[in-house]
């Protein structure tokens, strides 16, 4: 599977104002702490078991927004149209 680079942002935009203060610090060392953000992706879609100092409240709502985010993806075909709009 190929990353998605907005799940993080998708994520941020949908449950940032929900947080809680204490859950937006644990947020912001997730996405700061780890060198490489393709770890941060493995962890939320599971590919990779998620390390004990990252395994919070946080990483479980990364982790259900993936899997619900994957869900829409695959029942939602792309848009095609473009591919028959006669040439202007």
């Amino acid at each position: 599977a190929h990353r998605d680079p907005s799940l993080s942002s998708l994520f941020a935009k949908e449950n940032l104002a929900h947080m809680s203060e204490e859950q937006l610090n644990r947020y912001d060392r997730l996405i700061n702490e780890p060198s490489n953000d393709w770890d941060i992706y493995y962890w939320a879609t599971e590919a990779k078991p998620t390390p004990a100092e990252f395994d919070t409240d946080v990483m479980a709502m990364l982790r259900e927004f993936a899997k619900n985010r994957n869900r829409e993806q695959r029942l939602r075909q792309p848009d095609l149209e473009y591919l028959f709009e006669a040439p202007r």
